[in-house]
């Protein structure tokens, strides 16, 4: 199994695999690789270890160096550039008059490559606009269109909970997130309630939802006919955490009950 060492380049980005060569890497340790986008400074958050083959994409990458005081002071000058650069760039897409929205520009750590990001509807061309940049600052550009979820971790912000979005802190990769997640959690499916500040689904909701769906599946449905102590009635509603379920009874109360007092009589049709 080869061996690698694991890198990240943003805090709470996600983290890439690279052979650490000959390089001494420790946790902690700032180094230069090579990337698409030129060599990059990151910095190492796990040990050097082995890993499966398949664990591994492509072709990969080696440390160069570790990182020096110079690089890293290099790093931080480009970094204190990148407000003004975002704003010559906003100037330069009034004047091209293009229907895109600057989120964010990301110097490397050397100057070699300047990253703009930006969101926008649907397909832009921005050929002429890239040319122009790429006159301006003198350095290799790349325009790069992200999406609402990007824009909000690059962005920030307090979520519904009143905390530091995830995506901001400490989430580093995104998954697919659907509304039979919230539907499963019995939650209002009013997109204001279950939409985070990115206008999309929560991230939250996929953090319980293989909880939910274990409780969901071994416990009754709203719907169902079961017999209880007090005779013979409807579910209601269900509690998955408490493990009660609301029954509605012929005398037409409804009752509370423990899910290990009630037994299943079946669902009744056309209802």
């Amino acid at each position: 199994m080869p061996e690698v060492v694991s890198i990240i380049f943003k805090e709470a980005g996600p983290s890439y695999y690279f052979d650490p060569a000959d390089v001494e890497c420790e946790v902690g340790d700032w180094v230069i690789v090579e990337t698409s986008r030129g060599p990059s400074m990151g910095k190492v958050v796990a040990p050097p270890m082995p890993v499966p083959d398949r664990d591994i994409d492509g072709f990969l990458k080696s440390v160069q160096r570790k990182a020096g005081e110079d690089d890293i002071t290099k790093s931080e000058e480009f970094k204190a550039q990148e407000a003004e650069a975002l704003v010559k760039c906003a100037e330069l897409v009034t004047k091209h008059e293009l229907p895109m929205k600057l989120v964010a520009a990301e110097y490397n750590f050397d100057g070699s490559h300047l990253t703009i990001l930006f969101s926008a509807e649907g397909k832009v061309d921005f050929r002429a606009l890239l040319k122009e940049i790429g006159t301006t600052f003198k350095t290799r550009v790349e325009l790069r269109q992200i999406g609402a979820r990007d824009v909000a971790k690059l962005l920030g912000g307090i979520g519904k909970c009143g905390r530091v979005l995830c995506c901001t802190s400490f989430l580093n990769k995104f998954t697919p997130i659907s509304v039979k997640m919230a539907r499963d959690q019995s939650l209002p499916l009013n997109p204001a309630s279950i939409s985070g500040e990115c206008g999309k689904l929560l991230c939250c909701l996929k953090y319980e939802h293989d909880q939910y769906a274990e409780m969901k599946a071994n416990h009754p449905s709203i719907g169902n006919r079961v017999k209880t102590p007090q005779g013979e009635g409807k579910i209601r509603g269900v509690n998955h955490f408490r493990e009660t379920v609301a029954v509605q009874l012929e005398s037409e109360s409804t009752m509370e009950f423990r899910i290990s007092e009630v037994s299943p009589l079946g669902k009744e049709k056309g209802r």
